[in-house]
C-alpha cells in the first residue's frame, strides 16, 4: 500500500482520472488447484503463476505511476492485527464455510501468517476418518479469484457496495472486503452490504464486473448468469432512495454462455466521455436479449421500459456515445475471438487514456482508426511515454496467462477515487 492516509471514497463515472485503486497481485492461490478443480474455481483452464505475475507486473506498475494502489493483502493484514476485526472476521467465515473447528486454530495464527492462509487456503487437518475420506483437499478453499478486485465490491458514488456473489467459491472475499471497509481505517464510506440486505435470499447475487458507473444520475447493470434481477431491484431500492431527483438504471440482459459473457464489462466498456468499446452482436445488433431502462424519481422507479441497446438509451440522456467494435469491423470471426480474450474489457485511467491486452490485435487496430496512439505499459513504467501529456492512447500489458482467469484490466483492478468530470 503506498500510502497510510484514510480517504474518502469517490467514483462518479468510469473514465474520470483515477486517483485510487484497489488491487491483488496474485499468488499462490491462483495455483492452488489441478486441472481437475478448475472449473470449480470457476476458471477455463490453469495458470502459469510466474508469467501471470509479469503480466500483473506490467498493469501494477502502470497504475502505481497514474495513481494511489492499495493492496487487499496489506489492508487485510492490519485489520487483523485488532483482535476484534480479526474475531469477528473469522467467526462470518468459520461460519459460512461450515469450519467452526478451525477458529482458534487460526485465532491463534499472527496477522501475516493469517492473511496469507485466508487468501491461498487452508488444508484440511486430517484427525478423522471422515476428515481422511473427504474428497475436498482444503477445509479453507483458496480465493482463485481475488486479483479479480472488480467483482466481490464496487464503489457507486461515495457509497462501497459489497456484493454477493454468485458462487461460494467466492464469497470469502467479499466478507473480507466488507471488514476492510466497516473497520474504518482506511476508508471513509457508507457501505451497502448485499449479503445481508439480501436476507439469505439466494435468488439475489450482484458482481462489481456488471456494475458501471456512467454518472452521479446514470448506472448500467448486467442481469445474467452473475447479477439476478432480483440483485438489481434491491440494488435500487436501497440506493436510490439515498438521493433525491431523478435517477437511471440501464439493464443489459446477457447470456448464459459463453463464460466470456459472465458480466457487463466483458462487452461493454466505457473509453472516454464520448466512445465505449463493444461487442457488437451483444449491442449493436439485434438480439433476442433486452435492453431494459428504468426511471427513477425520489427513490421510486416510475417507469420501465425496453430500449433499442445502450448507445441509444444513453444518447437520449445527453451522452453521444460512439461504439468501436471488439475486433474491428472486418470479420466476424475476429470479434469472437477477441471477445474471449477480454478484447472488450477496457479500464479507463484518465478519460481517452485505457489499458487493454495487447493480443487482441484487431480491436487495437480499430482503435488506432480513432485516434488512439498504442503504446506498450514497459514504455510507460520506463517513462519512455508521457501519460500526462498524452492524448488519447491505449496502454497494453502483455495477456497470455491472466485471460486464463477469464478477464481483463477492468476486471483486476477495483477503483476507490475517481476525479469528477
Amino acid at each position: 500500500m503506498n500510502t497510510t492516509k484514510k480517504i474518502t471514497l469517490n467514483v462518479q463515472s468510469e473514465v474520470g482520472k483515477l486517483d485510487a485503486v484497489l488491487l491483488h497481485y496474485p499468488g499462490p492461490e491462483v495455483e492452488n488447484m489441478t486441472p481437475k478443480y478448475a472449473s470449480r474455481a470457476l476458471y477455463n483452464d490453469i495458470l502459469n503463476l510466474s508469467v501471470a505475475r509479469k503480466e500483473y507486473d506490467q498493469l501494477k506498475g502502470v497504475l502505481q505511476m497514474a495513481s494511489t494502489t492499495f493492496e487487499v493483502s496489506d489492508l487485510l493484514e492490519k485489520v487483523l492485527k485488532d483482535e476484534n476485526l480479526k474475531a469477528g472476521l473469522l467467526s462470518e467465515i468459520c461460519e459460512a464455510e461450515n469450519a467452526p473447528d478451525y477458529f482458534e486454530l487460526l485465532m491463534d495464527l499472527p496477522p501475516h501468517a493469517l492473511s496469507k492462509i485466508l487468501i491461498e487456503g487452508m488444508p484440511t487437518k486430517i484427525k478423522t476418518l471422515t476428515d481422511f475420506l473427504r474428497e475436498d483437499y482444503y477445509a479453507l478453499k483458496p480465493l482463485y479469484n481475488f486479483y479479480f478486485t472488480r467483482d466481490s465490491s464496487v464503489i457507486i458514488g461515495d457509497n462501497a457496495m459489497v456484493c454477493k456473489m454468485a458462487n461460494d467459491v467466492r464469497l470469502r472475499e467479499s466478507i473480507i472486503m466488507n471488514t476492510i471497509f466497516k473497520s474504518g481505517l482506511f476508508f471513509d464510506t457508507n457501505i451497502l452490504n448485499m449479503n445481508v440486505l439480501a436476507q439469505n435470499d439466494k435468488q439475489i447475487m450482484i458482481e462489481g464486473g456488471d456494475v458501471l458507473v456512467v454518472n452521479e444520475d446514470i448506472l448500467l447493470i448486467g442481469n445474467g448468469t452473475r447479477t439476478s434481477s432480483q440483485a438489481i431491484d434491491l440494488l435500487i431500492k436501497n440506493l436510490c432512495t439515498l438521493k433525491t431527483g431523478k435517477k437511471h438504471v440501464i439493464v443489459q440482459q446477457l447470456p448464459d454462455t459463453p463464460e466470456s459473457f459472465i458480466h457487463l464489462d466483458m462487452i461493454f466498456t466505457l473509453l472516454d466521455t464520448n466512445s465505449a468499446m463493444v461487442y457488437r452482436p451483444m449491442i449493436l445488433n439485434s438480439n433476442t436479449y433486452k435492453t431494459v431502462h428504468i426511471q427513477i424519481d425520489n427513490g421510486k422507479a416510475t417507469k420501465i421500459s425496453t430500449v433499442a441497446n445502450i448507445p441509444s438509451v444513453l444518447r437520449r440522456l445527453g451522452m453521444d456515445i460512439e461504439p468501436i467494435i471488439c475486433g474491428g469491423t472486418a470479420d466476424d470471426w475476429d470479434q469472437e475471438r477477441e471477445q474471449w480474450h477480454s478484447g472488450a474489457n477496457f479500464l479507463a485511467i484518465a478519460p481517452g487514456k485505457v489499458l487493454s491486452y495487447e493480443r487482441n490485435i484487431h480491436t487495437l487496430e480499430e482503435l488506432d482508426k480513432y485516434g488512439f496512439n498504442i503504446v506498450s505499459a514497459w514504455d510507460v513504467i520506463n517513462k519512455k511515454f508521457d501519460l500526462n501529456s498524452a492524448d488519447k492512447c491505449v496502454i497494453t500489458i502483455e495477456g497470455s496467462e491472466l485471460p486464463r482467469g477469464g478477464g481483463g484490466p477492468r476486471c483486476m483492478t477495483m477503483p476507490l477515487v475517481r476525479k469528477n468530470i
